[in-house]
């Protein structure tokens, strides 16, 4: 399972300012200021870019103020329109306005990311509740949404794309609160100031407590590790100062492999435990009443807004649209999933017994003892893989693939544009028919200080072509263990899929072909199909033929061993399923409590006893360390998404397969098409009717985690 993405501040709505909360300085409204390059317009090649080297926590003050006053003198220009409401003089000026604002915005999303310390966590509690402010005073504004009406009662004159737009901002500023009284926008007002900033505090705490780690002295509980992830190990201490030992962060890019090979028992209890008790050990990182809190104003508010539960309120604008069509995807899944689980279990049990080893298989013991079952049942070590699986060569490997299917191609000028990190690296995307440029592609790999854990994707700039092209910035953020000096970086299987999979989002915001920057983000429950179907090519034999050759010998991956990739594709998806489900069957049942009011620990407990969680596999992310859910609203009641999503991506990856051309050129031209390029701009159900002809099968997803389809 991968994590977030992460669209522009455009793309996801993002709506600001706010009278009484900025004070109304002398800055200019009519021009932002050329000399703060964290509002100053983006200079230089490709449409300009940003001045990531630039860039200082203290700029951001002043940026986000007179970005806002800015904002606010383009949105008083559309209401003092003396003229009858168009969409030509209402919504069109909408589409402009605030891009000061939407630079401003996502510099410092991406600084607070990626380069967090404390200046940014500051600034970030502080101006958290202020942009909420900021957003809820245009959502408020009743002459503007009277105007926005206006152009809506009368958009059957306008054509489909502007009918469109007409309708999602219409009926996103009612779900926001646009109808309201306002006694009722000022206690809404209170609502989204006060969870922006516990958003704020839950993010910092769990980012705390990542930036913690386990210090070994003795080699020997090493035992099991490959060379080069002890090598790794003792990088990572060496950077902490701690010359002579090795360290094990608590991020999943290094508790993960430490699990799966790591023959020190008691040592894997303690990195598990660890990892899973983020944000949930009583002590001054504990985020338990965060969530709490957070849950209590989430029922508020979906109350205020005349919903039943926040998950009602929050899949409205979804394709599911309704709570109970996601959790019926889900128990349809997790019934097979728990008898998955179980098979594996006895399998690990008897390798275990074989061994002599009398134990009861625990949460720690899962992906050691699994990674036995793979090589007594496939002859496959994951240890055998890793030399076959380089980074450079797999980044390479994602953009011949998007070459093969799309026809785009790569050309990388790392060096030639500012980067937030010199270990960032920079691409050139062109067409390969016309040459046309098509935007740049920015990747960020390693795991490092001040930078939270996981993998997601960011569009620094999105598509438009409504008020002249603008080409796309677009970006990856992994968080893969770097290597010793001179040594390459070996990634694992999956990490292979994680970064095929950000990529696929990558691809998404490059292939747009969007008019409008308010149609270019789509429903979060599709978001991750993109992403998810890209990772279909990891494993296809063109690229692995290619691309997975011996960092020593260049030599591609032996036929034999091919074979055995193969044939465990399927395995351990009983694992993979709950881990990830379970966290999504708990997301939405807690959203669903109507009144919001939930003892964290108790809830999560309960919950998974109700469904009947194996007790050998714990929640992907249990709620105190729940990012997606608890560090802002974007997946909160969403994470089922990437399961509906999957089934997509299966149904998908059939298509392909059933041509018997994992690079198909009709099936690519069509997935490009009705799929990557539109945006929001068409019904995303019907275009996945265009694209296959028909709704999506679940039996695809059920066959490709070797699931039963009956």
């Amino acid at each position: 399972m991968r994590t977030i993405f992460l669209a522009t501040a455009a793309a996801v709505g993002f709506l600001l300012p706010t009278a009484g909360v900025i004070a109304q300085d002398k800055a200019s409204t009519t021009a932002a200021d050329a000399t703060n390059p964290a509002i100053a317009p983006w200079k230089g090649a490709y449409g300009g870019v940003p001045p990531w080297d630039q860039l200082k926590p203290e700029q951001f003050p002043a940026a986000f103020t007179q970005a806002i006053v800015l904002r606010r003198a383009e949105y008083a220009k559309i209401t003092a329109n003396p003229a009858a409401p168009t969409f030509d003089n209402t919504i069109v000026p909408m589409q402009r306005a605030g891009r000061d604002l939407q630079r401003v915005a996502t510099l410092f999303g991406v600084m607070t990311s990626n380069m967090t310390t404390p200046a940014y966590q500051s600034l970030d509690k502080l101006w958290s509740p202020k942009l909420a402010a900021a957003s809820d005073e245009i959502t408020f504004d009743k002459p503007l949404f009277a105007r926005i009406e206006a152009v809506y009662k009368d958009r059957t004159r306008l054509d489909p794309e502007q009918a469109r737009l007409t309708e999602r901002i219409y009926d996103s500023y009612i779900r926001q609160g646009a109808r309201l009284d306002p006694a009722q926008k000022a206690q809404l007002g209170q609502y989204n100031q006060q969870l922006a900033s516990l958003f704020t505090g839950f993010s910092a705490k769990v980012l705390a407590d990542e930036n913690s780690f386990i210090t070994i002295t003795d080699e020997a509980q090493l035992a099991g590790l490959s060379d080069s992830q002890k090598a790794s190990s003792r990088a990572a201490a060496d950077k902490r100062g701690l010359a002579g030992k090795w360290v094990i962060v608590n991020t999943r890019s290094s508790v993960d492999p430490f699990l799966t090979f790591a023959s020190d028992r008691a040592l894997r209890e303690k990195v598990w435990k660890a990892f899973k008790n983020r944000g949930d050990n009583g002590g001054a990182n504990d985020t338990n009443a965060e969530i709490a809190a957070i849950m209590k104003l989430r029922a508020d508010r979906a109350r205020l807004l005349g919903y039943p539960t926040h998950a009602h309120w929050r899949m409205a604008d979804t394709m599911a649209k309704d709570p109970a069509k996601a959790m019926d995807l889900m128990l349809r899944v997790w019934k097979p999933t728990v008898a998955r689980v179980r098979e594996e279990v006895v399998d690990m049990q008897a390798i275990a017994a074989k061994d002599g080893t009398k134990l009861t298989i625990e949460p720690w013991d899962y992906l050691y003892y699994a990674e036995k079952v793979r090589k007594a049942k496939y002859d496959l070590d994951q240890n055998e893989l890793k030399p076959y699986f380089e980074l450079n060569n797999m980044i390479q490997a994602s953009y011949w693939s998007a070459e093969q299917l799309y026809g785009i191609t790569f050309t990388e000028i790392t060096g030639k544009v500012p980067t937030f990190n010199p270990d960032v690296r920079v691409w050139e995307v062109k067409d390969k028919a016309t040459g046309a440029f098509r935007g740049l592609f920015y990747r960020d790999d390693f795991a490092s200080g001040g930078k939270r854990s996981g993998a997601w994707a960011n569009a620094y700039r999105g598509h438009e072509t409504f008020d002249g092209t603008k080409t796309v910035l677009s970006s990856n953020n992994n968080n893969f263990v770097r290597g010793a000096p001179g040594e390459p970086v070996l990634i694992s299987l999956d990490d292979a899929q994680t970064l095929f999979h950000e990529f696929g989002h990558a691809l998404h915001a490059l292939l747009s072909e969007v008019k409008y920057p308010g149609l270019g983000g789509t429903p979060r429950d599709y978001v991750e199909y993109p992403s998810q179907v890209n990772e279909y090519w990891v494993l296809t034999r063109p690229v692995l033929d290619r691309f997975a050759k011996h960092y020593k010998t260049g030599q591609p991956m032996p036929a034999a061993l091919l074979k055995k990739v193969e044939a465990a594709a399927k395995f351990n998806q009983g694992y993979a399923t709950a881990e990830y489900l379970s966290s999504a069957i708990v997301d939405m049942k807690m959203h669903l409590v109507p009144d919001g009011v939930i003892d964290p620990d108790k809830f999560e407990r309960e919950t998974l006893a109700e469904i009947g969680m194996p007790r050998e596999v714990a929640m992907r992310h249990r709620l105190p360390q729940f990012n997606h859910l608890f560090s802002s609203d974007a997946y909160s009641a969403g994470y089922y998404s990437y399961l509906w999503s999957d089934t997509m991506a299966a149904d998908t990856g059939a298509a392909f397969t059933e041509t018997g051309n994992p690079y198909d050129p009709v099936v690519a031209a069509k997935l490009r098409k009705y799929i990557l390029a539109p945006g929001n701009s068409s019904d995303r159900a019907e275009a996945y009717r265009q694209f296959r002809g028909r709704d999506p099968d679940v039996k695809a997803l059920l066959e490709k985690r070797g699931f039963p389809t009956e």
